[in-house]
């Protein structure tokens, strides 16, 4: 049984910082893509940083020079790193495993919120 597990969110002021993390089990962690989305209230589920196998990494525009993805195999994790924080990155996050390249099922977590907000 494959989970995905969210940590890390919370309230944080404008400028702040969170690190999310996301433990995966149930899957041969080394071999996904890992990413994060998001969804805000009212709007679509929006990618905002991936990882592949690899180590290359992509980023949304809207969060290039202040998010970092980053994953740890050892430990079946993923991090995202959030810095200087803005309200309108208020949505829950979701960690999310591909492997569909390989013929492999992706997979969400349930999701964690994180409200910036003074």
């Amino acid at each position: 049984q494959v989970q995905l597990e969210e940590s890390g969110g919370g309230l944080v002021q404008p400028g702040g910082s969170l690190r999310l993390s996301c433990e995966a089990s149930g899957i041969i962690f080394g071999v996904y893509a890992v990413g994060w989305y998001r969804q805000a209230p009212g709007k679509q589920r929006e990618l905002v940083a991936v990882m592949g196998s690899t180590g290359s990494t992509r980023y949304s525009d809207s969060v290039k020079g202040r998010f970092s993805i980053s994953r740890e195999n050892a430990k079946n994790t993923v991090y995202l790193q959030m810095n200087d924080l803005k309200p309108d990155n208020t949505a829950v996050y979701y960690c999310n495993v591909d492997a569909s390249g390989l013929g492999l099922k992706a997979y969400f977590g349930q999701g964690t919120q994180v409200t910036v907000s003074s």
